[in-house]
């Protein structure tokens, strides 16, 4: 079977048994929330993926170890938050692999935003998915270290991009917030020591000084 084939048909049937459940009375199975994935003809898919299925999961978590060039990082994704089609899009391109093998363009270390920016294939904010889905957000979100959250290009444009914040990110409540990395903060403090490319955003807001690339994501 074809893995990216293989990856979907995975979590379809695990939106599937949490969609059979979820017709039942609710102490038979657990919590389920409907998903839109609307294809954006305009902005194609930089890597052939498909979109996760319309049913997620909302309890529990599941964790995601992104192998970076510097090292691992683990993030915990937290099924049972804000966000779950935020998780379920997550894990989908991580067993679809579209992350693999993937540069992180953009680095921040300013008083106002210290993130690393990844899942844009292209460049910074170019080569996503292929499709979009809604924010996930209540007006409360915020964004301490360690948090992982979508990225986006304004209102309901989450696609593959994600960051994580390596310090504090004051910014407005305005990203989905997917969990929290639980190992290899010293991973992402190495990136930051090793410096940012001065560019028109600022003098600490730019491609990495020394490429950061995701060599491969996995669940676990």
């Amino acid at each position: 079977m074809n893995s990216r084939w293989g990856a979907a048909l995975a979590i379809s049937v695990l939106s599937l048994s949490g969609l059979v459940a979820g017709a039942a009375p609710a102490s038979a199975g657990p919590p389920v929330v409907t998903c839109a994935f609307t294809p954006t003809p305009d902005n194609p898919a930089a890597r052939p993926v498909l979109p996760p299925p319309p049913v997620a999961l909302a309890v529990g978590t599941m964790d995601v170890t992104f192998q970076f060039n510097y090292g691992p990082v683990t993030v915990r994704l937290d099924r049972a938050g804000a966000a779950p089609c935020g998780v379920q899009n997550m894990a989908s391109l991580v067993l679809q692999r579209f992350y693999d093998q993937s540069q992180c363009w953009r680095l921040t270390d300013s008083a106002r935003l210290g993130v690393l920016q990844c899942g844009d294939i292209y460049e910074v904010e170019k080569g996503g998915p292929g499709y979009q889905f809604p924010d996930e957000v209540n007006g409360t979100e915020t964004y301490p270290r360690g948090t992982v959250a979508m990225g986006n290009q304004g209102p309901g444009t989450n696609g593959s991009e994600f960051f994580i914040v390596h310090s504090f990110a004051n910014i407005p409540a305005n990203y989905s917030v997917l969990g929290q990395v639980v190992r290899g903060m010293d991973v992402l403090d190495r990136m930051v020591a090793a410096g940012i490319t001065p560019t028109e955003r600022g003098p600490r807001d730019g491609l990495p000084a020394e490429p950061v690339v995701i060599t491969r994501a996995h669940l676990g």
